[in-house]
């Protein structure tokens, strides 16, 4: 269907083409700190719900949603949640085809990352904590359901770019926060040469090697000693694993790059790790390239708190 969008706009914004979320109209901005705002003509309809279901109470949060909504709301669940409840499920990978505005996920960090993970051009996510830390999650659980209906008549979107991943010609599953190349065998150091388009950045002995997102920096590629990238920024951050050479630094690299990796011991195997979700065991004569995807995740925004008070609330 076809529908006409507006948009105002001033000094600050840009107009976008328009996204379409099937029958509802939304006006949509797009300016600088890379924020959409969502105003629909009308509420939305239909939603997604994903939870762990291996986390003590996720299920039941699930259940309490899906309860407290039904009756406004067209909700489908993924086949995971749904079997726990038993009623009928239908695959992430299917609720945009299907009309679907907003996903909500009830778990942690890996829960979204799931999720986001298993679309193609990923919808509004929605994310209730049940998890630790949490970077990617912003809803306690006793405000879900406060939360969930106070966006319902429109919300503001932030969009953070993905990687894609290709081991020779295979594609991966794309990454939100990193990827992760390491030892398939513990103690067992790997020699990598790393290239930024046609450079080569750097030749080097080390565990393992992440290239991370900006959304990806707060995560391991932190843990490893990366630096925390504002996400407004556009770049891709190349992080050694525990490198043999003290002069190994992290790099930041321009956003547009295409990063190939090459493993250069014969008969040593790696393993490709994808935002923790996704794994796959390479070798020497495998090469792997990664470059920004075509199409970003997409975050509700709910906390009016920026993203340097989230890392000082979240890591101190």
């Amino acid at each position: 269907m076809q529908v006409q969008v507006t948009a105002n706009v001033s000094k600050q914004f840009i107009v976008l083409p328009t996204i379409g979320y099937n029958t509802v109209t939304y006006y949509t901005t797009f300016n600088i700190s890379n924020r959409k705002s969502l105003k629909g003509k009308s509420m939305i309809t239909k939603v997604g719900v994903v939870s762990r279901c291996d986390k003590p109470g996720a299920v039941e949060i699930a259940r309490d949603i899906i309860e407290h909504f039904q009756k406004k709301l067209d909700i489908y669940v993924d086949p995971g949640t749904a079997s726990e409840l038993g009623i009928e499920g239908v695959p992430v990978a299917r609720m945009r085809q299907l009309g679907v505005q907003m996903v909500i996920t009830i778990g942690g960090d890996g829960t979204v990352l799931r999720t986001v993970q298993h679309m193609d051009d990923p919808l509004p996510v929605i994310s209730i904590n049940l998890g630790t830390l949490g970077f990617l999650v912003d809803v306690e659980a006793d405000d879900a359901l406060q939360t969930i209906d106070s966006v319902l008549s429109g919300f503001e979107v932030d969009e953070r770019f993905r990687m894609d991943i290709w081991i020779n010609d295979m594609k991966l599953p794309p990454a939100t926060n990193e990827v992760v190349i390491i030892t398939a065998h513990p103690a067992k150091m790997l020699a990598y040469r790393v290239w930024v388009d046609e450079h080569e950045l750097e030749e080097l002995r080390a565990d393992g090697l992440i290239i991370a997102t900006p959304t990806g920096s707060t995560a391991y590629a932190m843990s490893a000693g990366g630096p925390i990238v504002d996400p407004k920024v556009d770049t891709i951050v190349v992080v050694p694993l525990a490198p043999f050479k003290l002069s190994s630094r992290p790099w930041a690299v321009p956003g547009q790059s295409t990063i190939k990796v090459e493993l250069l011991l014969p008969d040593k195997e790696a393993e490709v790790v994808v935002d923790g979700q996704f794994s796959k065991v390479i070798s020497s004569s495998d090469i792997i390239r990664i470059k920004k995807a075509a199409t970003p995740a997409r975050f509700v925004r709910i906390n009016t708190d920026g993203f340097y008070d989230k890392v000082k609330s979240k890591l101190h």
